[in-house]
């Protein structure tokens, strides 16, 4: 008799799997992105250890998608009307996704990089000492420490408003990036020009004010020279 339950709940389980995926484009998008994962990770010879990272990493962000869904259904049966803490738990519960697909990105990171450039990739990740590590890490923490300000000043929203703006700290930072790794002052000046365009849209478009460009301007060139000045090699 328990194995008729069993072979049940495993029946629920796969119509609920079937269900998010006909009826969730991101679900879609996570699958792609999984079948192409593991179709690339057949180039390469991957011991156990790092199959087993890719696995759970890709079951990490099925999983948090799962649970994103089932919250949001949770709600809408809930809550009929609009509920700001209704918001909050489904804002809550689309984060743990974005964790996960983060965790994801850097477990890839980590199995494939060196691997790449070994499948004769040499010519596209010999960038003066192969600094992407640097690279990822520096764009990382910058986003971080935007959405971190704009947490607890209580402020706009992670792309959009703020404390501080956070398109113009990233624009200054692949300025300076760009600088680092070329030191060409034509590619230099090129970037910077885009820059200076970012920051002019925020501007007319009302989204920051100019104290708040300028201080993610600041913030973008304080970490990225910090970052690439005491440690590239």
């Amino acid at each position: 008799m328990w194995i008729l339950k069993t072979i049940e709940s495993f029946n629920h389980a796969i119509a609920g799997l079937i269900h998010a995926i006909r009826t969730q484009k991101n679900m879609w998008i996570h699958l792609t992105a999984a079948i192409f994962v593991l179709s690339f990770s057949l180039l390469f010879d991957l011991s156990r250890v790092e199959l087993s990272l890719v696995i759970i990493a890709i079951s990490l962000v099925i999983f948090a998608e799962l649970i994103n869904t089932a919250v949001e259904i949770i709600i809408d049966i809930l809550t009929q009307d609009y509920s700001f803490k209704a918001r909050i738990a489904k804002n809550i519960s689309a984060a743990a996704v974005v964790v996960a697909a983060g965790n994801a990105i850097f477990i890839a990171y980590l199995v494939f990089f060196k691997k790449a450039q070994e499948l004769s990739l040499n010519l596209i990740f010999n960038l003066r000492h192969e600094p992407l590590h640097l690279i990822f890490i520096n764009l990382f923490l910058i986003f971080i420490l935007v959405i971190t300000l704009k947490s607890i000043f209580s402020s706009g929203t992670p792309l959009r408003g703020g404390i501080i703006s956070g398109h113009s700290a990233l624009a200054t930072s692949v300025v300076l990036i760009i600088w680092f790794l070329t030191e060409s002052l034509i590619a230099f000046s090129l970037t910077l020009i885009l820059a200076f365009l970012t920051a002019q849209s925020r501007l007319e478009a009302g989204t920051h004010s100019l104290k708040e460009i300028v201080l993610g301007a600041l913030l973008g060139s304080t970490i990225t020279i910090l970052i690439f000045y005491f440690f590239r090699i």
